[in-house]
């Protein structure tokens, strides 16, 4: 995966690894759709020792996947998010 951080583009290091509900096959919301929906990836941040679970945002046929980056909150005192593809 990659993220852009900063305005510089970076390869950040992933693991698989799902959450308990996610190995029965089951589905986080009952629709599917939601701001915070929790994927089996994790990513390990540049610098970091420790690994951020990857958050998808789907409320339609598309959706995008982020980390949230509690330092840089949104106005609304929400994380902000660091985008990964």
């Amino acid at each position: 995966m990659d993220a852009i951080i900063d305005g510089v583009p970076v390869a950040l290091e992933t693991r698989d690894n799902p959450l308990p509900w996610q190995r029965l096959g089951l589905s986080y919301t009952a629709s599917g759709y939601g701001r915070r929906i929790p994927t089996t990836r994790m990513v390990r941040m540049p610098g970091e020792t420790r690994w951020r679970r990857v958050y998808c945002c789907i409320f339609g046929n598309a959706g995008t996947c982020y980390v949230e980056d509690r330092r840089t909150p949104g106005p609304d005192g929400r994380p902000g998010w660091i985008v990964v593809t």
